[in-house]
């Protein structure tokens, strides 16, 4: 067993994007705190900063080929988020050989208290076949600066 244990308000990748973010009002619900549904449009938000930063947003997407559907999403809700705090979401890439899976981390900007744990995956799609991908397409690995993976028989 590993001696060291992760900070569990850590996301261990080497991809990997923070985004900060203030809460509005129409994000509330009347609780006064953000409605839950709100937090997959913060995913998205990260999800597009991290794609981004490694050339592969989704006009790239579409570009080589590939659609990305986002067929799973995991959200775990520590601590509600509120009026006018300011949230930092770090977004990074964990999965990617037969699929993309992005771990999500939603802290308080200024404590860094954890307010929520997510994860979305997605899967390649041919765009002219419409044909899901059992790995992912070259271009992937290229863009993460991976060789892409030979069978061996």
């Amino acid at each position: 067993m590993n001696s060291q244990r992760l900070n569990r308000n850590e996301v261990n990748s080497r991809w990997k994007s923070d985004t900060t973010l203030k809460v509005q009002f129409y994000d509330l619900d009347p609780m006064n705190i953000v409605w839950h549904g709100h937090y997959a449009r913060y995913l998205e938000v990260a999800r597009c900063a991290l794609l981004n930063s490694i050339a592969y947003g989704y006009d790239e997407m579409r570009a080589s080929g590939y659609a990305w559907p986002v067929i799973d999403m995991r959200l775990r809700y520590v601590a509600p988020a509120t009026f006018g705090q300011s949230l930092n979401i770090r977004a990074a890439i964990v999965e990617w050989e037969h699929r993309l899976k992005i771990d999500y981390l939603i802290t308080d900007a200024a404590t860094g208290k954890r307010i929520n744990r997510a994860s979305t995956t997605q899967v390649a799609v041919d765009a002219a076949t419409g044909e899901m991908c059992f790995i992912s397409p070259p271009v992937l690995f290229e863009k993460l600066g991976l060789p892409f993976p030979v069978e061996t028989p």
